[in-house]
Protein backbone atom coordinates (compact mmCIF):
# COMPACT_ATOMS: atom_id res chain seq x y z
CA UNK A 1 0.00 0.00 0.00
CA UNK A 2 2.99 2.25 0.67
CA UNK A 3 6.62 1.90 -0.36
CA UNK A 4 8.54 1.65 2.92
CA UNK A 5 11.87 2.26 1.22
CA UNK A 6 10.60 5.56 -0.19
CA UNK A 7 9.14 6.48 3.19
CA UNK A 8 12.43 5.75 4.98
CA UNK A 9 14.35 7.73 2.36
CA UNK A 10 12.18 10.85 2.75
CA UNK A 11 9.83 10.74 5.76
CA UNK A 12 9.26 14.50 5.63
CA UNK A 13 7.80 14.26 2.13
CA UNK A 14 5.47 11.48 3.29
CA UNK A 15 4.19 13.59 6.17
CA UNK A 16 3.84 16.59 3.86
CA UNK A 17 1.51 14.58 1.62
CA UNK A 18 -0.56 13.54 4.62
CA UNK A 19 -0.73 17.13 5.84
CA UNK A 20 -2.25 18.18 2.51
CA UNK A 21 -5.07 15.74 3.22
CA UNK A 22 -5.50 17.06 6.75
CA UNK A 23 -3.84 14.03 8.33
CA UNK A 24 -1.32 14.18 11.23
CA UNK A 25 2.35 13.20 10.72
CA UNK A 26 3.11 9.49 11.21
CA UNK A 27 6.38 8.88 9.33
CA UNK A 28 8.60 8.90 12.43
CA UNK A 29 6.41 6.34 14.20
CA UNK A 30 6.33 4.13 11.09
CA UNK A 31 10.09 4.31 10.64
CA UNK A 32 10.60 3.33 14.30
CA UNK A 33 8.14 0.42 14.02
CA UNK A 34 9.90 -0.72 10.87
CA UNK A 35 13.30 -0.44 12.58
CA UNK A 36 12.10 -2.54 15.53
CA UNK A 37 10.58 -5.15 13.22
CA UNK A 38 13.71 -5.45 11.10
CA UNK A 39 15.89 -5.65 14.23
CA UNK A 40 13.71 -8.45 15.59
CA UNK A 41 13.83 -10.27 12.24
CA UNK A 42 17.62 -9.98 12.18
CA UNK A 43 17.87 -11.33 15.74
CA UNK A 44 15.55 -14.21 14.80
CA UNK A 45 17.67 -15.10 11.78
CA UNK A 46 20.83 -15.02 13.92
CA UNK A 47 19.22 -17.33 16.46
CA UNK A 48 18.18 -19.71 13.68
CA UNK A 49 21.74 -19.82 12.39
CA UNK A 50 23.13 -20.40 15.89
CA UNK A 51 20.66 -23.18 16.61
CA UNK A 52 21.48 -24.86 13.32
CA UNK A 53 25.17 -24.81 14.27
CA UNK A 54 24.38 -26.20 17.74
CA UNK A 55 22.32 -28.99 16.17
CA UNK A 56 25.36 -30.03 14.15
CA UNK A 57 27.50 -29.87 17.30
CA UNK A 58 25.05 -32.08 19.21
CA UNK A 59 25.13 -34.61 16.39
CA UNK A 60 28.89 -34.68 16.34
CA UNK A 61 29.09 -35.15 20.12
CA UNK A 62 26.57 -37.99 20.07
CA UNK A 63 28.45 -39.79 17.32
CA UNK A 64 31.58 -39.82 19.51
CA UNK A 65 29.66 -40.75 22.65
CA UNK A 66 30.51 -37.45 24.35
CA UNK A 67 28.14 -35.62 26.70
CA UNK A 68 25.93 -33.23 24.68
CA UNK A 69 23.61 -32.08 27.49
CA UNK A 70 25.17 -28.64 27.88
CA UNK A 71 24.93 -27.92 24.14
CA UNK A 72 21.36 -29.24 24.09
CA UNK A 73 20.45 -26.88 26.93
CA UNK A 74 21.86 -23.96 24.98
CA UNK A 75 19.86 -25.10 21.95
CA UNK A 76 16.65 -25.30 24.03
CA UNK A 77 17.24 -21.78 25.35
CA UNK A 78 17.70 -20.57 21.79
CA UNK A 79 14.44 -22.24 20.78
CA UNK A 80 12.60 -20.34 23.50
CA UNK A 81 14.30 -17.14 22.42
CA UNK A 82 13.28 -17.81 18.81
CA UNK A 83 9.66 -18.33 19.83
CA UNK A 84 9.68 -15.01 21.65
CA UNK A 85 11.27 -13.24 18.70
CA UNK A 86 8.84 -14.83 16.22
CA UNK A 87 5.91 -13.54 18.29
CA UNK A 88 7.55 -10.12 18.49
CA UNK A 89 8.08 -10.00 14.70
CA UNK A 90 4.46 -11.03 14.06
CA UNK A 91 3.14 -8.43 16.51
CA UNK A 92 5.30 -5.64 15.06
CA UNK A 93 4.40 -6.64 11.51
CA UNK A 94 0.68 -6.58 12.35
CA UNK A 95 1.03 -3.20 14.06
CA UNK A 96 2.95 -1.77 11.10
CA UNK A 97 0.47 -3.16 8.60
CA UNK A 98 -2.46 -1.90 10.66
CA UNK A 99 -0.97 1.59 10.61
CA UNK A 100 -0.14 1.61 6.90
CA UNK A 101 -3.44 0.17 5.67
CA UNK A 102 -5.41 3.07 7.15
CA UNK A 103 -3.25 5.77 5.55
CA UNK A 104 -4.45 7.33 2.26
CA UNK A 105 -2.55 7.25 -0.99
CA UNK A 106 0.13 9.83 -1.68
CA UNK A 107 -1.12 12.65 -3.88
CA UNK A 108 0.11 13.51 -7.36
CA UNK A 109 2.14 16.71 -7.43
CA UNK A 110 -0.44 18.58 -9.54
CA UNK A 111 -3.31 17.99 -7.10
CA UNK A 112 -4.20 21.47 -5.76
CA UNK A 113 -4.30 22.26 -2.07
CA UNK A 114 -7.73 22.63 -0.51
CA UNK A 115 -9.75 21.34 2.42
CA UNK A 116 -12.98 20.39 0.65
CA UNK A 117 -14.87 20.60 -2.66
CA UNK A 118 -14.57 24.39 -2.62
CA UNK A 119 -10.90 23.91 -3.48
CA UNK A 120 -11.60 21.88 -6.64
CA UNK A 121 -10.56 23.39 -9.97
CA UNK A 122 -12.61 23.51 -13.17
CA UNK A 123 -10.40 22.16 -15.94
CA UNK A 124 -12.89 22.67 -18.77
CA UNK A 125 -16.59 22.87 -19.53
CA UNK A 126 -18.51 21.31 -22.43
CA UNK A 127 -21.91 22.32 -23.73
CA UNK A 128 -24.20 25.20 -22.85
CA UNK A 129 -26.95 24.74 -20.27
CA UNK A 130 -30.27 24.97 -22.01
CA UNK A 131 -32.33 28.11 -21.42
CA UNK A 132 -35.88 27.02 -20.60
CA UNK A 133 -38.83 29.39 -20.82
CA UNK A 134 -40.64 27.42 -18.12
CA UNK A 135 -39.80 26.36 -14.57
CA UNK A 136 -37.53 23.31 -14.80
CA UNK A 137 -38.55 20.32 -12.69
CA UNK A 138 -36.32 17.88 -10.86
CA UNK A 139 -36.15 14.31 -12.11
CA UNK A 140 -38.38 12.85 -9.40
CA UNK A 141 -41.08 15.43 -10.14
CA UNK A 142 -40.94 14.50 -13.82
CA UNK A 143 -40.82 10.75 -13.19
CA UNK A 144 -43.66 10.69 -10.69
CA UNK A 145 -45.87 12.89 -12.86
CA UNK A 146 -45.30 10.52 -15.79
CA UNK A 147 -46.27 7.57 -13.58
CA UNK A 148 -42.94 5.90 -14.36
CA UNK A 149 -40.92 6.51 -11.18
CA UNK A 150 -42.28 4.95 -7.99
CA UNK A 151 -40.56 5.68 -4.67
CA UNK A 152 -43.56 4.73 -2.52
CA UNK A 153 -43.62 1.11 -3.69
CA UNK A 154 -39.84 0.87 -3.43
CA UNK A 155 -40.03 2.13 0.17
CA UNK A 156 -42.60 -0.53 1.04
CA UNK A 157 -40.39 -3.19 -0.51
CA UNK A 158 -36.97 -2.12 0.72
CA UNK A 159 -37.07 1.12 2.73
CA UNK A 160 -35.59 4.51 1.89
CA UNK A 161 -33.15 5.19 -0.96
CA UNK A 162 -34.62 2.73 -3.46
CA UNK A 163 -36.78 3.28 -6.56
CA UNK A 164 -39.01 1.28 -8.90
CA UNK A 165 -38.81 2.40 -12.53
CA UNK A 166 -41.57 1.47 -14.94
CA UNK A 167 -42.22 1.52 -18.64
CA UNK A 168 -40.14 3.88 -20.73
CA UNK A 169 -37.94 5.03 -17.84
CA UNK A 170 -37.03 1.44 -16.98
CA UNK A 171 -36.27 0.94 -20.65
CA UNK A 172 -34.18 4.12 -20.76
CA UNK A 173 -32.12 2.96 -17.80
CA UNK A 174 -31.39 -0.28 -19.65
CA UNK A 175 -30.73 1.64 -22.87
CA UNK A 176 -28.19 3.90 -21.19
CA UNK A 177 -26.21 0.96 -19.83
CA UNK A 178 -26.19 -0.78 -23.21
CA UNK A 179 -25.21 2.42 -25.03
CA UNK A 180 -22.29 3.01 -22.64
CA UNK A 181 -21.04 -0.56 -22.99
CA UNK A 182 -21.25 -0.39 -26.78
CA UNK A 183 -19.36 2.90 -26.88
CA UNK A 184 -16.58 1.72 -24.57
CA UNK A 185 -16.14 -1.66 -26.25
CA UNK A 186 -16.58 -0.68 -29.91
CA UNK A 187 -14.80 2.68 -29.89
CA UNK A 188 -12.75 2.97 -26.70
CA UNK A 189 -10.98 -0.38 -26.62
CA UNK A 190 -12.36 -1.81 -23.39
CA UNK A 191 -13.10 -5.53 -22.98
CA UNK A 192 -16.65 -6.15 -21.78
CA UNK A 193 -16.58 -8.19 -18.58
CA UNK A 194 -19.34 -9.70 -16.48
CA UNK A 195 -18.33 -9.86 -12.83
CA UNK A 196 -19.73 -11.19 -9.54
CA UNK A 197 -21.41 -8.66 -7.28
CA UNK A 198 -20.47 -10.71 -4.22
CA UNK A 199 -16.77 -10.66 -3.32
CA UNK A 200 -14.54 -11.78 -0.46
CA UNK A 201 -12.47 -9.81 2.05
CA UNK A 202 -9.32 -10.08 -0.07
CA UNK A 203 -10.94 -8.39 -3.07
CA UNK A 204 -12.30 -5.55 -0.92
CA UNK A 205 -9.01 -5.12 0.93
CA UNK A 206 -6.93 -5.11 -2.24
CA UNK A 207 -9.01 -2.32 -3.74
CA UNK A 208 -8.67 -0.21 -0.55
CA UNK A 209 -12.32 -0.62 0.55
CA UNK A 210 -11.31 -2.45 3.74
CA UNK A 211 -10.81 -1.83 6.54
CA UNK A 212 -11.51 1.89 6.31
CA UNK A 213 -14.85 1.78 4.46
CA UNK A 214 -16.45 -1.34 5.92
CA UNK A 215 -19.36 0.72 7.26
CA UNK A 216 -20.15 2.00 3.77
CA UNK A 217 -20.74 -1.46 2.30
CA UNK A 218 -23.22 -4.28 2.85
CA UNK A 219 -22.00 -7.65 4.12
CA UNK A 220 -23.82 -10.97 3.80
CA UNK A 221 -24.31 -13.46 6.62
CA UNK A 222 -21.65 -15.73 5.10
CA UNK A 223 -18.99 -13.01 5.21
CA UNK A 224 -19.01 -11.82 1.60
CA UNK A 225 -19.55 -8.24 0.45
CA UNK A 226 -21.97 -6.69 -2.03
CA UNK A 227 -19.75 -4.67 -4.34
CA UNK A 228 -19.87 -0.87 -3.94
CA UNK A 229 -18.61 -0.68 -7.54
CA UNK A 230 -17.44 -3.12 -10.22
CA UNK A 231 -14.00 -1.57 -9.71
CA UNK A 232 -13.57 -4.14 -6.92
CA UNK A 233 -13.88 -7.40 -8.91
CA UNK A 234 -12.38 -5.91 -12.10
CA UNK A 235 -9.23 -4.62 -10.38
CA UNK A 236 -8.92 -7.56 -7.98
CA UNK A 237 -8.99 -9.94 -10.95
CA UNK A 238 -5.24 -9.32 -11.41
CA UNK A 239 -4.38 -9.66 -7.72
CA UNK A 240 -1.46 -11.98 -7.02
CA UNK A 241 -0.52 -12.19 -10.71
CA UNK A 242 2.66 -11.33 -12.59
CA UNK A 243 1.42 -10.04 -15.96
CA UNK A 244 3.36 -10.03 -19.20
CA UNK A 245 4.34 -6.50 -20.23
CA UNK A 246 2.98 -7.11 -23.73
CA UNK A 247 -0.54 -7.61 -22.29
CA UNK A 248 -0.59 -4.07 -20.88
CA UNK A 249 -2.52 -1.88 -20.79
CA UNK A 250 -5.39 -4.14 -19.85
CA UNK A 251 -8.71 -2.30 -20.19
CA UNK A 252 -11.94 -3.77 -18.80
CA UNK A 253 -15.50 -2.46 -18.53
CA UNK A 254 -18.52 -3.87 -16.73
CA UNK A 255 -22.14 -2.93 -16.15
CA UNK A 256 -23.20 -4.08 -12.71
CA UNK A 257 -25.47 -3.41 -9.81
CA UNK A 258 -23.70 -1.54 -7.02
CA UNK A 259 -24.60 -1.38 -3.34
CA UNK A 260 -23.69 1.29 -0.79
CA UNK A 261 -24.95 1.80 2.73
CA UNK A 262 -24.58 5.59 2.36
CA UNK A 263 -23.27 5.77 5.93
CA UNK A 264 -22.96 9.38 6.97
CA UNK A 265 -25.35 10.56 4.25
CA UNK A 266 -28.35 11.19 6.50
CA UNK A 267 -30.30 14.19 5.26
CA UNK A 268 -28.39 14.44 1.96
CA UNK A 269 -30.27 14.01 -1.33
CA UNK A 270 -33.17 12.25 0.37
CA UNK A 271 -35.50 12.95 -2.56
CA UNK A 272 -35.07 11.11 -5.83
CA UNK A 273 -32.36 8.86 -7.27
CA UNK A 274 -29.16 10.81 -6.66
CA UNK A 275 -28.08 8.80 -3.61
CA UNK A 276 -29.35 5.22 -3.62
CA UNK A 277 -28.48 2.02 -1.76
CA UNK A 278 -28.66 0.11 -5.07
CA UNK A 279 -27.85 1.46 -8.52
CA UNK A 280 -26.43 0.53 -11.91
CA UNK A 281 -23.02 1.72 -13.02
CA UNK A 282 -20.72 1.16 -15.97
CA UNK A 283 -17.19 0.93 -14.58
CA UNK A 284 -13.92 1.21 -16.49
CA UNK A 285 -10.68 -0.24 -15.10
CA UNK A 286 -7.20 -0.04 -16.60
CA UNK A 287 -4.10 -1.96 -15.56
CA UNK A 288 -0.94 -0.32 -16.90
CA UNK A 289 2.81 -0.11 -16.63
CA UNK A 290 3.83 2.82 -14.37
CA UNK A 291 5.18 4.93 -17.22
CA UNK A 292 1.82 4.76 -19.04
CA UNK A 293 -0.60 5.54 -16.22
CA UNK A 294 -0.60 9.33 -16.56
CA UNK A 295 -1.65 9.18 -20.21
CA UNK A 296 -4.15 6.44 -19.35
CA UNK A 297 -5.79 8.68 -16.75
CA UNK A 298 -6.44 11.34 -19.37
CA UNK A 299 -7.62 8.73 -21.87
CA UNK A 300 -10.05 7.16 -19.40
CA UNK A 301 -11.53 10.52 -18.45
CA UNK A 302 -12.04 11.37 -22.13
CA UNK A 303 -13.89 8.06 -22.58
CA UNK A 304 -16.31 9.08 -19.82
CA UNK A 305 -16.71 12.55 -21.30
CA UNK A 306 -17.64 11.03 -24.67
CA UNK A 307 -20.75 9.49 -23.12
CA UNK A 308 -22.04 12.87 -21.96
CA UNK A 309 -21.17 14.53 -25.25
CA UNK A 310 -23.05 11.88 -27.26
CA UNK A 311 -26.04 12.35 -24.97
CA UNK A 312 -25.86 16.14 -25.29
CA UNK A 313 -25.56 16.69 -21.53
CA UNK A 314 -23.51 19.77 -20.52
CA UNK A 315 -20.71 18.92 -18.10
CA UNK A 316 -17.55 20.21 -16.56
CA UNK A 317 -14.34 18.42 -15.60
CA UNK A 318 -13.08 19.07 -12.08
CA UNK A 319 -9.60 18.37 -10.73
CA UNK A 320 -10.22 17.46 -7.11
CA UNK A 321 -8.17 19.20 -4.45
CA UNK A 322 -6.18 17.40 -1.77
CA UNK A 323 -8.96 17.48 0.82
CA UNK A 324 -11.59 16.12 -1.59
CA UNK A 325 -9.50 13.39 -3.23
CA UNK A 326 -10.57 9.90 -2.21
CA UNK A 327 -8.60 7.63 0.11
CA UNK A 328 -7.09 5.39 -2.58
CA UNK A 329 -6.60 7.98 -5.33
CA UNK A 330 -3.42 9.84 -6.24
CA UNK A 331 -5.46 12.14 -8.50
CA UNK A 332 -9.14 12.30 -9.44
CA UNK A 333 -11.06 14.02 -12.20
CA UNK A 334 -14.78 14.37 -11.48
CA UNK A 335 -17.27 15.00 -14.25
CA UNK A 336 -20.22 17.08 -13.13
CA UNK A 337 -23.39 17.19 -15.22
CA UNK A 338 -25.67 20.22 -15.33
CA UNK A 339 -29.06 19.48 -13.76
CA UNK A 340 -31.59 22.18 -14.68
CA UNK A 341 -34.08 21.06 -12.03
CA UNK A 342 -31.53 21.57 -9.28
CA UNK A 343 -29.85 24.46 -11.06
CA UNK A 344 -26.58 22.85 -10.08
CA UNK A 345 -23.62 20.81 -11.32
CA UNK A 346 -23.67 17.30 -9.82
CA UNK A 347 -21.07 14.56 -9.96
CA UNK A 348 -21.80 11.88 -12.54
CA UNK A 349 -18.36 10.26 -12.89
CA UNK A 350 -15.07 10.00 -11.02
CA UNK A 351 -11.93 8.86 -12.84
CA UNK A 352 -8.94 8.15 -10.62
CA UNK A 353 -5.40 6.88 -10.83
CA UNK A 354 -4.28 4.98 -7.75
CA UNK A 355 -0.77 4.44 -9.15
CA UNK A 356 0.68 1.41 -7.32
CA UNK A 357 -1.39 1.87 -4.12
CA UNK A 358 -3.90 -0.91 -4.88
CA UNK A 359 -1.31 -3.07 -6.63
CA UNK A 360 0.80 -3.21 -3.47
CA UNK A 361 -2.22 -4.22 -1.40
CA UNK A 362 -3.13 -7.06 -3.79
CA UNK A 363 0.40 -7.90 -4.99
CA UNK A 364 -0.41 -7.25 -8.66
CA UNK A 365 2.77 -7.07 -10.75
CA UNK A 366 4.14 -7.31 -14.27
CA UNK A 367 7.46 -8.41 -15.74
CA UNK A 368 9.39 -5.19 -16.34
CA UNK A 369 11.98 -4.62 -19.07
CA UNK A 370 14.79 -5.75 -16.76
CA UNK A 371 12.99 -9.05 -16.24
CA UNK A 372 12.14 -8.31 -12.61
CA UNK A 373 8.58 -8.16 -11.27
CA UNK A 374 7.33 -4.60 -10.62
CA UNK A 375 4.01 -3.30 -9.38
CA UNK A 376 1.45 -2.30 -12.00
CA UNK A 377 -0.57 0.90 -11.80
CA UNK A 378 -4.36 0.69 -11.57
CA UNK A 379 -6.99 3.20 -12.67
CA UNK A 380 -10.77 3.24 -12.36
CA UNK A 381 -13.55 5.45 -13.62
CA UNK A 382 -17.33 5.61 -13.94
CA UNK A 383 -18.34 5.45 -17.53
CA UNK A 384 -20.99 6.43 -16.26
CA UNK A 385 -23.21 6.03 -13.20
CA UNK A 386 -26.38 4.94 -15.01
CA UNK A 387 -28.93 6.29 -12.53
CA UNK A 388 -27.33 9.72 -12.40
CA UNK A 389 -27.09 9.77 -16.18
CA UNK A 390 -30.81 8.97 -16.35
CA UNK A 391 -31.41 11.96 -14.08
CA UNK A 392 -29.31 14.22 -16.30
CA UNK A 393 -31.04 13.05 -19.48
CA UNK A 394 -34.47 13.53 -17.94
CA UNK A 395 -33.82 17.01 -16.58
CA UNK A 396 -31.99 18.30 -19.67
CA UNK A 397 -34.54 16.75 -22.03
CA UNK A 398 -37.68 17.88 -20.23
CA UNK A 399 -40.43 19.80 -22.01
CA UNK A 400 -43.01 22.21 -20.66
CA UNK A 401 -45.77 19.59 -20.84
CA UNK A 402 -43.72 17.21 -18.64
CA UNK A 403 -42.63 14.94 -21.46
CA UNK A 404 -38.97 14.05 -21.99
CA UNK A 405 -37.12 14.20 -25.30
CA UNK A 406 -34.89 11.15 -25.76
CA UNK A 407 -31.32 11.80 -27.01
CA UNK A 408 -30.93 10.61 -30.60
CA UNK A 409 -28.16 8.12 -29.75
CA UNK A 410 -30.64 6.23 -27.56
CA UNK A 411 -33.39 5.88 -30.19
CA UNK A 412 -32.13 2.51 -31.48
CA UNK A 413 -32.04 1.19 -27.89
CA UNK A 414 -35.53 2.55 -27.19
CA UNK A 415 -37.30 0.94 -30.11
CA UNK A 416 -37.42 4.28 -31.91
CA UNK A 417 -39.07 6.15 -29.03
CA UNK A 418 -38.16 9.82 -29.32
CA UNK A 419 -40.32 11.36 -26.60
CA UNK A 420 -41.41 9.84 -23.29
CA UNK A 421 -44.93 10.79 -22.25
CA UNK A 422 -47.21 9.72 -19.41
CA UNK A 423 -47.72 5.97 -19.35
CA UNK A 424 -45.12 5.38 -22.09
CA UNK A 425 -44.10 1.75 -22.44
Amino acid sequence: MHDLRALRADPDAFDADLKRRGEPPVAAAIVELDRERRAAETALQECQAQRKALSKEVGALRRTGADSSEVEARSAALRERMETLATQVADLDAKLRGTLECLPNRLAADVPDGRDESGNIVRHTWGTPRVMDFAAKEHFELGEALGLMDFETASRLSGARFVVLRGALARMERALGQFMLDLHTRENGYDETSVPVLVNDEAMYGTDKLPKFADQSFRTTDGRWLVPTAEVPLTASVGGEILSADTLPRRMVALSSCFRSEAGAAGRDTRGMLRQHQFQKVEMVSITAPEDSEAEHERMTRCAEMVLERLGVPYRRMLLCAGDTGFGAARTFDLEAWLPGQKAWREISSCSTTRDFQARRMNARYRAADGKPAFVHTLNGSGLAVGRTLIAVMENGQNEDGSITVPEVLWPYMGGTQVIMAGAK
